[in-house]
């Protein structure tokens, strides 16, 4: 069972009978601290319906910050509620894979293999890597491969890699003990179609990443969206604006008050 020991009652109550909230309360998304197995994480709970992607403002430039989208929003009368770096992106903030937004696909699909002198792999190339993608107000996680295959019409999508769980079962290559540790942020869908991200606040390996999702958050699918010092939260309820130190983010997957 998960644990969200921060919680305030009225946060446990919009989780477990949104019904019984006004629809604004249903949709906003819920962040707090947990810990487990020693490790301290932001886990936050989102609507599907109320996610959006953003990259590129009205000028076609890469946001790059969180700030900068926020101010974007703020000028829509939309303040911005909650945001994560959504995914891999190369050095021109272009996102390494697929990217759909408002139902418009940017950035088609990634089936690129790695070649045999790739070593280390790069994360987003260990198959299977995956998309996190939402139709109308149901979000799911599923295989490059899958996701080719099934052709879907998503509003929004993003590719990255690995997959961290995959109908309940840890991706294969995931190494218990592995002392590859860096600051890790992901997505997962959990029980009752809930979208749940998690960023941990220091250190983990995948291995440990994954169980987060599987053991203790209870999501029977989860997928890697970066690592290292470009993982970023912004939720102004926890005063966290993070600031990429690789010069700013790509896709960014938030939530905006309407």
């Amino acid at each position: 069972m998960t644990r969200f020991d921060s919680l305030s009652l009225f946060a446990a109550l919009a989780l477990l009978l949104p019904g019984a909230l006004p629809a604004a309360a249903a949709t906003d998304p819920i962040c707090a601290p947990t810990e487990f197995e020693g490790s301290r994480y932001t886990v936050c709970h989102a609507a599907p319906q109320a996610l959006e992607l953003h990259w590129r403002d009205g000028g076609d430039r890469p946001y790059r910050s969180f700030g900068a989208l926020a101010d974007a929003l703020e000028a829509e009368g939309r303040p911005l509620r909650f945001a994560i770096n959504a995914g891999m992106y190369d050095t021109d903030f272009r996102p390494i894979g697929l990217y759909v937004e408002d139902g418009k696909r940017r950035v088609k699909l990634n089936t690129t293999e790695p070649t045999a002198d790739k070593k280390p792999i790069p994360n987003f190339y260990k198959k299977p890597n995956g998309v996190f993608f939402v139709t109308g107000d149901k979000a799911a996680i599923v295989t490059t491969e899958d996701y080719l295959a099934a052709a879907p019409e998503p509003r929004l999508a993003t590719q990255s890699g690995p997959l961290l769980v995959i109908d309940g079962q840890l991706h294969p290559a995931l190494i218990p003990n592995s002392t590859d540790r860096t600051r890790r942020c992901g997505v997962g869908v959990c029980a009752e179609g809930q979208v749940i991200f998690a960023i941990s606040d220091a250190g983990v390996n995948f291995h440990e990443f994954a169980r987060l999702f599987r053991d203790e958050l209870g999501c029977a699918n989860a997928l890697f969206l970066d690592g290292g010092r470009g993982v970023g939260l912004y939720d102004p309820a926890l005063g966290r604006n993070d600031i990429s130190w690789h010069g700013g983010y790509g896709p960014m997957l938030a939530v905006a008050r309407e």
